[in-house]
């Protein structure tokens, strides 16, 4: 699980203009000050627990007995919580990252990640 929970994070990392905060005492990632990825408090014995903001996704993602609708009204946004179990793929879980950096960030973020993704 630390491998899914590492890769989760260097990916939510790698992203253009992406930065690390930590308002309540958790974890999330930002582009801009908008959050994108969610990862609370980080707890080894839990496993990847993250939230993130999804549209194509969402029904996939919520088909998943791992995955419910996030808390604090954020699911009517489309936000999602997942607690990701050891077997998760990590295509997936990264996927559902980027779209939820995708319908947050700035045009020009997203087409720096355009840009990096095609060159």
């Amino acid at each position: 699980m630390q491998s899914l929970t590492v890769a989760a994070r260097a990916f939510a990392t790698g992203l253009p203009e992406a930065w690390e905060d930590h308002p309540w005492g958790e974890s999330v990632f930002k582009v801009g000050k908008k959050v994108f990825v969610f990862f609370g408090v980080l707890d080894t014995d839990t496993g990847l627990r993250f939230t993130v903001k999804l549209r194509d996704s969402h029904e996939e993602a919520m088909a998943f007995e791992w995955v419910v609708p996030a808390g604090y009204g954020l699911d009517r946004g489309g936000w999602v919580t997942a607690v990701a179990p050891d077997d998760a793929p990590v295509e997936m879980i990264v996927g559902w990252i980027e779209e939820s950096y995708r319908l947050v960030a700035p045009k020009r973020a997203v087409a720096q990640l355009d840009d990096l993704q095609t060159g």
